[in-house]
C-alpha cells in the first residue's frame, strides 16, 4: 500500500517527511528473540565507501569502447583534455553532494535533497522514473555486458548465442539481488574485492603503457592536437560522453545513514575516489595511445583486448574476465545504493509500505532490493534497453542539477544550517550550469528521444495525485493493500524500522 506521507518537524526546518515516531510491532506483535532493534546499521567504513564509488563508476566502457570522447574531439590531445576536465567537473558535483550529504544526513541521494528543497512532487517524479524504467534498464544493460564477457572465453572461435547471454545475465542479476538482500557486510566485502579487480585491470593496461612511453613509443602523441577539427556540436557531445563515463560518484549519498562517521567519511571517500578514477581514466587512455592510433581505437570493438593482444600476448584472454568482474561490481554497487533510495522513498510515503521494511535477522532492506528483480528481468527479455536509457538520459542530469542548485538555495534560505563540510559557491554553481547544459544538449541533439523521455517523466505527476494525494480510495482497495503487505511481511520476514530518523 502506498500510504499518505506523514509530515514531521525536523531540527533545521524545511519539508522533510518523517518516519512514524512510535515503536512499530514486529511480526505477530512480538520482538524477535535476541533482537533489540530492527534497523539498518552503520557498516560502511571509509574503504567500503570508496569501493562503492569507484566500483560503480568504473564499468565496462573504459575497457571496451572509450571512443565517444575521441570521436567528437577529433584529436588525441583534446580528448585527453576532455577526460581530465570531465573528471574535475564530476569532482565538483561530488563535492557538492558531500556538503548535501553531511548537512542532511539521510539516505536517498537526489530524492532526499529534492524533497527537502523543492517538496514532494518533484521528489516523487524522480523516484517514479527511477523505479519503473531508469534503474531496471540500466541494471539490465550493465548485466548484459557481464553476461557477454563472462562467456567470451568459452566461445573464442564462434559467436555467443544471444539466449545464453541472457540466461547467464539473469543468473548474475539474481546472485546480486540475493547477495544484497542477505548481508550488508558480504555485499560490501565483495564490492571491495571487485574494486581491487577493476584497479588491477587498469594497472595491467597503465603499466605496459608507461613502459612503452619509457621506450620512446610516442609517435601517436606527435601533433597531438592536430587532426579533424571538433565541430560546434562535437565538443559538447564529447563532454556529454565524458561526464556519463564518470557517473556514479553520487551513490554513497544513497546510503548516508549506513556510513560510519559520515561527516568525515563521505567527503574523504569522494575525494579519494574521484582522484583515483580521474587519474586512472586519463592514464588508461594515454596507455592505449602508446600502442594504438586514434584511427585504430575508433575501429576497435574492444580497445583493451586490442591493446593486450599487442603487448601481453596470451594474457589477453584474461581481459574479458576482468571486464565481466568490473561489470559485476557495477551491478552490485548500483543495486546496493539504489535499493536505499526506494527504502527511503517508501519511508516517506512515496512508495508501497513494504519497501521500507527490514529483514528481522539480516538487517537489510530486503523488499527494496528484490523489487528490482522482476522489473529488471522484464527489461532484460523485452524491448530496446538503449532507447529507453536515451529517452531518459536528460532526466538524470535534470534532477542532479536540481539537487545541486538546491545547495545554493539552502545557503541563502537557511544560512544557519549545520554544515560540517562546506564548498565554495562557485563549485555548485558551475556544476549546476553543466547539468543544465547537458539537458539542453540532449534536447538539441535528439529532440525526439528527449521529448519521449519528458513525456514518460511527466507520467509521475498524475501518478502522484492518484497514489499519494487522493486519500479516498475504495475500501476494497485499502483492504487488498493491507492483506498484500501483511502477507509479504510474513513471507519475507520483514518488519518496519524501529527507530525514528532525524537529521
Amino acid at each position: 500500500m502506498v500510504r499518505k506521507a506523514v509530515a514531521s518537524t525536523i531540527s533545521n526546518g524545511g519539508y522533510l517527511q518523517g518516519s512514524v515516531n512510535t515503536r512499530l510491532s514486529s511480526l505477530g506483535g512480538k520482538e524477535p528473540p535476541g533482537q533489540e532493534k530492527v534497523v539498518l546499521k552503520r557498516k560502511i567504513s571509509l574503504l567500503r565507501g570508496i569501493s562503492i564509488i569507484i566500483g560503480t563508476i568504473i564499468g565496462a566502457g573504459i575497457f571496451i569502447s572509450p571512443k565517444g570522447v575521441l570521436q567528437n574531439t577529433g584529436s588525441v590531445g583534446l580528448s585527453l583534455v576532455v577526460w581530465t576536465v570531465c573528471g574535475v567537473l564530476s569532482l565538483f558535483g561530488a563535492l557538492s553532494y558531500a556538503e548535501l550529504g553531511t548537512t542532511m544526513r539521510k539516505s536517498g541521494g537526489h530524492y532526499t535533497y529534492i524533497l527537502e528543497v523543492f517538496g514532494p512532487l518533484p521528489a516523487f517524479v524522480r523516484v517514479w522514473v527511477e523505479l519503473l524504467i531508469i534503474r531496471p534498464a540500466a541494471t539490465a544493460v550493465i548485466s548484459l555486458a557481464f553476461g557477454r564477457y563472462i562467456l567470451e572465453p568459452f566461445f573464442i572461435q564462434c559467436e555467443i548465442p544471444e539466449l545464453a547471454v541472457k540466461l547467464i545475465t539473469a543468473v548474475g542479476i539474481t546472485v546480486v539481488m540475493v547477495l544484497n538482500g542477505m548481508s550488508v557486510s558480504w555485499s560490501a566485502r565483495i564490492q571491495i574485492f571487485l574494486t581491487f579487480c577493476k584497479l588491477t585491470a587498469i594497472l595491467i593496461i597503465i603499466v605496459p603503457g608507461v613502459m612503452q612511453l619509457i621506450k620512446g613509443q610516442t609517435q601517436h602523441f606527435k601533433d597531438a592536437f592536430s587532426g579533424r577539427d571538433a565541430s560546434i556540436m562535437g565538443l559538447p557531445l564529447a563532454f556529454y560522453y565524458g561526464m556519463y563515463a564518470y557517473a556514479g560518484w553520487f551513490y554513497l549519498n544513497f546510503v548516508t545513514e549506513e556510513v560510519e562517521n559520515p561527516e568525515k567519511t563521505i567527503p574523504l571517500a569522494i575525494c579519494i575516489s574521484m582522484a583515483v578514477v580521474t587519474i586512472g581514466y586519463v592514464l588508461t587512455n594515454v596507455a592505449y595511445f602508446t600502442t594504438i592510433s586514434a584511427e585504430e581505437l575508433l575501429l576497435s570493438e574492444a580497445v583493451a583486448v586490442t591493446f593486450s593482444e599487442r603487448l601481453l600476448g596470451n594474457f589477453s584472454v584474461a581481459v574479458p574476465i576482468f571486464v565481466a568482474l568490473s561489470c559485476f561490481g557495477s551491478m552490485n554497487g548500483g543495486v546496493f545504493a539504489v535499493s536505499r533510495l526506494f527504502y527511503v522513498a517508501s519511508r516517506e510515503g512515496h512508495l508501497p509500505e513494504i519497501l521500507s521494511m527490514i529483514h528481522i535477522r539480516k538487517h537489510t532492506p530486503l523488499p527494496a532490493v528484490i523489487v528490482l528483480h522482476p522489473l529488471t528481468m522484464v527489461m532484460l527479455f523485452s524491448g530496446d534497453l538503449y532507447s529507453l536509457l536515451n529517452f531518459l538520459s536528460f532526466a538524470r542530469w535534470l534532477f542532479i542539477g536540481l539537487a545541486v542548485a538546491g545547495l545554493i538555495y539552502l545557503r541563502y534560505k537557511r544560512p544557519d544550517m549545520h554544515r560540517p563540510f562546506k564548498v565554495p559557491l562557485f563549485i555548485p554553481a558551475l556544476f549546476s550550469f553543466t547539468c543544465l547544459f547537458m539537458v539542453a544538449l540532449s534536447l538539441y541533439s535528439d529532440p525526439f528521444s528527449t521529448g519521449i523521455g519528458f513525456i514518460i517523466t511527466l507520467t509521475g505527476v498524475p501518478a502522484y495525485y492518484l497514489f499519494i494525494i487522493w486519500d479516498k480510495k475504495p475500501r476494497w482497495f485499502r483492504r487488498m493493500s493491507d492483506i498484500t503487505t501483511r502477507t509479504l511481511q510474513i513471507i519475507l520476514e520483514v518488519v518496519p524500522e524501529e527507530d525514528c530518523h532525524k537529521l
